[in-house]
């Protein structure tokens, strides 16, 4: 599974960006997709993930700020970001898991993007 992530840029804090990651080399509906977040000096750290079912997850500091969506039979998923702050500066990374079970067994399987700059300017 390849995942190509778009959107990153250039931003005056209070704007908003939207990302996007479209999925590639798979015929199946991938579990969960999201967005992770790794800014300079700092572990990289979860941002809002989707789930095939729908369910939405968000980091407590862009709750509000960010909406994610996703399309799952496409296997894309976007980020809406708005009222941005120089502390959500980061590389944006695209991520993806695919759960599945073999032989009784659960297994998941991760995949990620290239990661997308974003700046936010103060």
């Amino acid at each position: 599974v390849q995942l190509q992530a778009s959107g990153g840029g250039l931003v005056q804090a209070g704007g908003s960006l939207r990302l996007s990651c479209a999925a590639s080399g798979t015929i199946f509906t991938l579990s969960v997709m999201g967005w992770y977040r790794q800014a300079p000096g700092k572990q990289r750290e979860l941002v809002a993930t989707c789930a095939s079912s729908g369910d939405t997850v968000y980091a407590d500091s862009v709750e509000g700020r960010f909406t994610i969506s996703r399309d799952g039979p496409k296997n894309t998923v976007a980020l809406q970001t708005s009222s941005l702050k120089p502390e959500d500066t980061a590389v944006y990374y695209c991520s993806a898991e695919r759960h599945v079970t073999y032989v009784g067994t659960p297994r998941s399987y991760e995949f990620w993007g290239q990661g997308t700059l974003v700046t936010v300017s103060s």
